[in-house]
């Protein structure tokens, strides 16, 4: 609040944190990859407009549903700065991402089903199996063991 009563366009980063509950140093982190922006106060303070409020809650929501953060910024960057997204915003940005989670869904359905077949022979034969090894894209590779922990 202002001493007028008003409430204040600029908010501290601690002020930022407590009200969207995102810590200090993901605000910073954020800001570091361009998804916020803040200003500095003659006495070197960060200060964010009222609309990071807003953002955080995008970023949040686009991180729970697996969005990477590039993905994210560049969404981000196609809004007006120093203005609150709104509900035609969002609606813009999640369509956006609603294919490609649609086709994340279907893949890891896909992969659920067959993970039934995994547990009925219960060997994971590289040869056969297709989580690991779809259609023994790893004979390509060679013989012997082809993959290590990570290996697509």
């Amino acid at each position: 609040m202002t001493k007028g009563g008003g409430l204040s366009r600029e908010l501290s980063v601690g002020a930022v944190s407590e009200r969207s509950g995102v810590p200090v140093s993901a605000l910073h982190f954020y800001e570091s990859k361009g998804l916020i922006s803040s200003w500095r106060t003659a006495g070197n303070q960060r200060r964010y407009g009222r609309d990071v409020l807003r953002r955080l809650g995008i970023i949040k929501v686009a991180q729970r549903v697996g969005i990477p953060l590039a993905e994210i910024k560049t969404a981000l960057d196609t809004l007006p700065d120093g203005r609150t997204p709104n509900k035609k915003d969002w609606s813009r940005l999640s369509a956006r991402w609603r294919e490609d989670l649609n086709s994340r869904i279907e893949q890891l359905t896909r992969m659920r089903k067959r993970l039934d077949g995994c547990i009925g022979c219960g060997c994971l034969s590289m040869g056969s199996c297709p989580l690991y090894n779809p259609g023994d894209s790893a004979a390509e590779r060679g013989s012997g063991a082809q993959y290590l922990e990570g290996d697509p």
